[in-house]
Order: C-alpha cells, then structure tokens, then sequence
C-alpha cells in the first residue's frame, strides 16, 4: 500500500472512531492530540480538482485557532464564496478534516466558487458565543481581502455543520454579532444539522452529557447563545438541513424557521434521510440532496 493511500485509510479509521465517541469524552480525546494531528496531515494531502490551489493557515486574529484556508479555482474574478464553519461539538474539529472539505471543494471549485474553511477558539478556550465572535471576525478578514483571493465580498455564503451549524446560525439569527466584528452583510446561510437553536429548551430537556461540558448551568449564556431566542426582525435567507433519523435535530430547525418567517425572514427547512455526519460529509456529491442546496444557493442569486 501506497504512503499516501495508508494515510487516506489511517485518517478514515480515525475519524469513524472519534465518530461514536461518547459525548463526555470527546473534547478530552481530541483538542490537541495526536489522532487530530495525525487527521489533519492526512486531508493535507487530499487531491484538488485540476488547476485548483489553496493556502493554508491564514491568521486572521491573534490566537492559533483563529487561522482559516482559501481553496482556489483558476483565475478567480469577482468568484462567490462558500465560508465553510466545522463543527465537533464546539470541543474539537479542524478546518481542513476531509469531510468538512473534500467533496465541497470538489464540487463548487470547478463550478468557478472560492471555498474558505475557518477555525475558531475551542472549548473550553472559549464559549460558543465567544466561538460566534471568531468566526464572524474570521468572516470579516475574508471580506476585507476578497481581492486579493479574486473574490467578490459581496457574494458569500455561510455553512457550517453541526456545532458549526449552530455558530452560524446564532450569526444569522443576529447579523449585530457578524457587524460588531467587522463583517459585511452576506447572501444566505446553509445551516447543517444543528440541534441547538434553542439551547434553553435542550438544556432543560433530557439531552447528552456533552452539552452540560460546553453550557454549563449558565442560563444567560444558554440564552444567549440561542438562535431562536436571538432572532428579533427579518434577517439572512436560511436553508435548515436536519437528519430525519434524529428526533431533535428537525423539530428545533421547524420552530427557528417558523418564528424567522413571521418576523418576515426566508427561512427552509430540509429534512434528509441521512445521518449526521452524512450530512456533512455528502455534500457536493451529485444527488438530490447537493441539488437543493444548489437550488437556494441560486435563489439567493448566485450560480
């Protein structure tokens, strides 16, 4: 077996085993470990689309997490951008896992988008509104230098899956939080499978013992950091992916959208037949589901 194909298997492995860790031992077996380093070497060598490049590492604050990397098509001008956000219940993640990059660089590079993947400050560094805060400034570096990458500020779109989801969410529940930091109005948000849009109400339902790692028993910041209790006037287009395989991820996406649109907001739910992770990691694959995240991508005018 090749080198490069042993550590495609090795990352594959990891991932499926840090996949069904309990909640209470995720953050503990991942931030800074060697399993994450070792995955992170890995995707490095994940193969680009022909003629496509990225850098890497981008410092966009002062923090070793704050840094971010642009995968670029050829010859980019004015190109939209997908501002992809990783989740990993706000405890672990990286920015350039192959199933937060791989399939989405390979379907919308090609397409002529610019694809920019950021990390943020993990727990217990830095709370999930404080997390909000990174990528919001990390949103707002990569406006600030669209030229410089053929990028047009005005044409971005946040993803983020997961706990990544959820930050982007709480960002587009209150754009304040994104303008505060310096960010530019952006086009829409996809949000993919999140299940915290009201932590309020999962903090006070039974719920995995994860949540209790990263929320505490801080009601303010249970309400702060809730996108349904933020959102208060018309704001960003949304399209809610959630797992119909999940019995909590699609009812809260339901009631976020349902008070986004009587506030006057565009706001789609979209239930899938697909696990969590699938969720993520399918995306850019030809099929229905990458179909309809196409579809709003163009409603919001881009193609």
């Amino acid at each position: 077996m090749q080198a490069s194909t042993a550590a495609k298997c090795v990352a594959t492995l990891l991932l499926g085993m840090l996949l069904v860790t309990p909640g209470h031992a995720i953050g503990q077996s991942l931030r800074e470990g060697p399993a994450q380093r070792r995955i992170a070497a890995a995707s490095h060598a994940m193969p680009l689309p022909a003629d496509m490049r990225v850098e890497r590492d981008i410092a966009y604050g002062p923090d070793p997490a704050q840094r971010l990397d642009v995968y670029l098509p050829p010859h980019a001008e004015h190109a939209p951008v997908i501002f992809m956000v990783h989740g990993g219940a706000w405890m672990f993640g990286d920015k350039d896992s192959s199933g937060v990059v791989s399939n989405k660089v390979a379907h919308w590079l090609p397409a002529g988008y610019i694809v920019m993947s950021t990390n943020y400050r993990l727990s217990p560094s830095a709370n999930p509104v404080e997390q909000a805060d990174d990528v919001a400034r990390a949103l707002a570096f990569a406006q600030s230098h669209a030229n410089r990458w053929g990028a047009d500020p005005a044409r971005f779109v946040l993803i983020g899956h997961s706990a990544g989801a959820h930050l982007v969410s709480l960002l587009s529940a209150d754009p304040a939080i994104a303008t505060h930091q310096g960010a530019r109005p952006w086009l829409g948000t996809v949000s993919l499978d999140s299940a915290a849009y009201n932590v309020v109400l999962l903090m006070q339902s039974h719920h995995l013992g994860l949540y209790d790692r990263v929320f505490h028993a801080d009601q303010d910041l249970w309400r702060e950091a809730s996108p349904t209790l933020r959102v208060s006037r018309a704001s960003i287009p949304m399209l809610l992916v959630c797992s119909s395989r999940r019995s909590n991820s699609c009812p809260q996406a339901d009631a976020f959208a349902a008070k986004a649109i009587a506030l006057g907001s565009r706001a789609t739910v979209l239930p899938v037949d697909k696990t969590h992770m699938e969720i993520n990691q399918q995306l850019g694959t030809p099929g229905s589901y990458t179909d309809a995240v196409d579809s709003f991508l163009h409603t919001i005018g881009l193609k």
